[in-house]
């Protein structure tokens, strides 16, 4: 198992402290820069920023938001930032959710497993350089009765191949992510519940393909927190816990609430979304199970963080990105430091 580091968004007031982070995870021997995008910071320019001013760490979208821009525009934001990496880009895609494709890029968000699939297709052509043409239910290249005709891309990717993963939860997604992706990008991932709310499907999804696990990165980001009362650590985790169970997506459309019920919380699910959407926002913080938290963070002591960081190597993890918590850039230091110890310390590297 290899470790990451996931910044997140860009723009909170870390700017200069998430380019430090970054910088301290290269080196340490963090093997990927994750950054994401929702409707404030874009991941591509701080993908580069970061690209221009580290040497070997890769840099990873997780994830660019396939409404946010067209599979061919992907293709060429994606062979450049390889490019100007020297072949240290990973591409992570997703679709978003509802209340963002809908209300900030006017895109419906109706079939996104189709939609996701054809995407991918449109990528990948286009990454491969071949001539691009394309006849989907969704985009059609080039469109038919006009002036445009089949053009390939004129950059050169360092590789042949960028890897190419998938922010996926729900198991059809999961089972195509295994499919056609190259890695799955997790959250809210319990070692405890991998087999049945994770595992399966994207081995569903692998022989479907025809192919094993082998080579496909298994790769969740985990909230890490460094200290002896475990307790405590789990409620600095409460306010974000229940931003995505009860408050992401709509209540007809939440991913997170669903997945929170597939690992044995369909009650507390509920409670926290009732709760949340009522706009009692700290009742549905208290409303969170600690041990919902503790199985989906890494908390405690470094010996405590080594243990769980074995649970998720032996649940089949490959690559697991960290997220550090702390107020201050030294704190953030301090668990990315801590993170590596634990790792040695569990002997999953």
């Amino acid at each position: 198992m290899r470790l990451g580091i996931n910044l997140g968004y860009w723009g909170a007031g870390m700017d200069q402290d998430n380019l430090a982070v970054a910088q301290e995870a290269e080196r340490l021997g963090y093997e990927v820069c994750w950054a994401a995008e929702a409707y404030g910071s874009d991941a591509p320019t701080v993908l580069a920023w970061v690209a221009a001013q580290t040497s070997t760490i890769d840099v990873g979208s997780a994830i660019f938001q396939i409404p946010a821009r067209t599979p061919a525009m992907t293709a060429m934001t994606a062979a450049t930032l390889d490019t100007l990496s020297g072949g240290r880009f990973r591409l992570g895609l997703g679709v978003s959710g509802p209340q963002v494709s809908e209300g900030w890029y006017g895109v419906r968000f109706d079939r996104p497993l189709s939609r996701t699939r054809e995407y991918v297709e449109i990528v990948r052509k286009s990454m491969s350089r071949e001539r691009l043409t394309h006849q989907g239910e969704h985009w059609t290249l080039p469109l038919p009765d006009g002036p445009g005709k089949p053009i390939k891309l004129t950059v050169h990717p360092v590789r042949e191949r960028v890897p190419l993963y998938i922010a996926a939860i729900g198991p059809k997604n999961l089972e195509q992510t295994g499919e056609i992706a190259d890695g799955a990008l997790l959250i809210f991932f319990a070692p405890e519940h991998a087999e049945e709310t994770t595992l399966s499907a994207l081995r569903a999804g692998r022989r479907k393909a025809g192919l094993t696990m082998e080579g496909f990165d298994v790769c969740p980001t985990v909230p890490l927190a460094v200290g002896e009362d475990v307790s405590a650590l789990a409620d600095t985790f409460r306010p974000y816990t229940a931003l995505y169970v009860g408050g992401m997506g709509s209540r007809k459309q939440n991913f997170y609430n669903r997945l929170a019920q597939r690992m044995g919380y369909e009650k507390e699910a509920a409670e926290i979304q009732d709760r949340y959407l009522s706009g009692d926002k700290q009742g549905a913080a208290a409303a969170v199970p600690e041990r919902l938290i503790d199985s989906t963070t890494l908390l405690g002591p470094v010996e405590r963080i080594a243990e769980r960081m074995s649970a998720y190597a032996e649940a089949g993890v490959t690559t697991l990105s960290l997220a550090p918590a702390g107020f201050t850039l030294e704190e953030r230091l301090v668990s990315l430091r801590a993170g590596v110890e634990a790792l040695e310390r569990s002997g999953a590297a």
